[in-house]
């Protein structure tokens, strides 16, 4: 037996993929992928399990490490991502957590943007940190600090582009050539930008990283994660670590993210619109000192954001309101600012078609210290936008009312 091909012809489009890349219909015909709820698989006769379980042959065998929904998700992402492989993975950070199982020991070292996601800084350091992994943290957008970190024992370069919250932009290009010069290899959170804007491997990054509860769902339903990359690194130093760990992505949360890969480039589009015009606006007002949005010229990585993903700036905005000295005052200016809102939800998730805020000293960066968070540049003072598909009139509105309560 061999896991069949779509059989789409050479050459589509993003777009094209996104609708219609996975696996072959069933007998059955259906023409919205099948759902397979199921936790196994039966085999013809015993010589043939034998080999489906040694890798010997190609055929499902166990929903932990191989199911026909989940493998069209990941074939779907793979494409769209223009890698040769994809393994989907229970979270975002089950994915993280699978790419540090599969490519580190005892003794390795990583180098890390210091502005990456909370929770993967405390999952490096706290408990990477106990078995022996050391990490170095620094400036996402200094490549003399990434240089100067390098060791011998260095095995990973991780960045994310844009990073959350401050939408900060590494030259995905440059850390590729470090990391490749010094024998590493260099993985690429793409959260924020998705394959609809941006694709890492196209400026040398080995690997992508994708919570795909976010923009790939992008209506806030269920938990996904994802890593692209060569069918080397997936197959044979990933897929082992997740048959043994577990952290498998479940066939109805891939059936989820499969459909909504198929409207992300136009999700992408409206939202990254809708986010340009709201932080032009931010930018001219009196009670916000600053706007961190690539798509703005003020944005120190501006250029560099446009060349790597499409033109478009994102559909995540992060601002610092001007009112309250010392971080004490600031935070009540931020939780002022946040419950005034009537329209937005007040959650820490983003990619959802409903616009979310939330204060990220306290949410996604709460359990870091103010070291910490000082460090990466989270002020008490800063809140995150992630733009939906309301009307852009109604959400300025919405600001303007809760500004006015700072």
């Amino acid at each position: 037996m061999t896991i069949p091909a779509s059989g789409l012809p050479e050459g589509l489009q993003i777009d094209t993929l996104a609708v219609r890349e996975g696996l072959p219909a069933t007998p059955w015909g259906e023409n919205s992928e099948a759902l397979f709820l199921t936790s196994s698989f039966c085999h013809p006769n015993a010589a043939t399990a034998a080999a489906r379980f040694s890798g010997e042959e190609e055929g499902f065998v166990y929903s932990r490490f191989s199911n026909p929904t989940v493998m069209m998700m990941e074939r779907r992402l793979a494409a769209l991502e223009g890698t040769e492989a994809c393994i989907a993975t229970s979270s975002g950070m089950a994915a993280i957590l699978l790419l540090l199982m599969g490519l580190l020991k005892s003794g390795d070292h990583v180098v890390c943007s210091r502005s990456v996601f909370g929770s993967t800084i405390k999952l490096l350091q706290a408990e990477f940190g106990k078995f022996g992994v050391s990490s170095s943290f620094v400036s996402q957008t200094d490549l003399d600090e990434w240089r100067a970190a390098l060791r011998p024992e260095t095995r990973l370069l991780l960045a994310e582009s844009p990073t959350n919250p401050l939408t900060e932009v590494c030259d995905i290009a440059a850390l590729a050539a470090l990391a490749h010069d010094h024998g590493a290899l260099l993985a690429v959170d793409n959260c924020f930008a998705t394959p609809a804007l941006q694709r890492p491997a196209e400026f040398g990054a080995d690997l992508i990283i994708h919570s795909g509860t976010k923009y790939l769902d992008g209506q806030g339903r269920v938990l996904a994660g994802a890593l692209c990359g060569s069918k080397a690194l997936i197959d044979k130093v990933l897929t082992p670590v997740l048959r043994s760990a577990g952290m498998s992505l479940s066939p109805f949360n891939a059936w989820v993210v499969l459909k909504g890969l198929e409207t992300l480039a136009i999700r992408m589009q409206a939202q990254c619109a809708r986010a340009l015009e709201l932080a032009r606006w931010l930018e001219a007002q009196p009670q916000v000192s600053r706007v961190h949005y690539p798509g703005l010229p003020s944005h120190p990585q501006h250029e560099l954001a446009l060349r790597q993903m499409g033109g478009q700036g994102g559909a995540v905005i992060a601002f610092e309101l001007a009112a309250g000295q010392g971080a004490e005052a600031q935070r009540r200016a931020a939780f002022a600012c946040i419950d005034a809102t009537r329209l937005m939800s007040i959650t820490a998730n983003l990619g959802d078609t409903k616009t979310t805020i939330t204060h990220p000293a306290s949410t996604s960066h709460g359990r870091l210290t103010e070291e910490q968070r000082q460090a990466a540049g989270i002020s008490q003072g800063l809140i995150r936008i992630a733009v939906g598909l309301e009307d852009a009139r109604d959400l300025q509105a919405d600001l303007a009312r809760m500004l006015a309560a700072v």
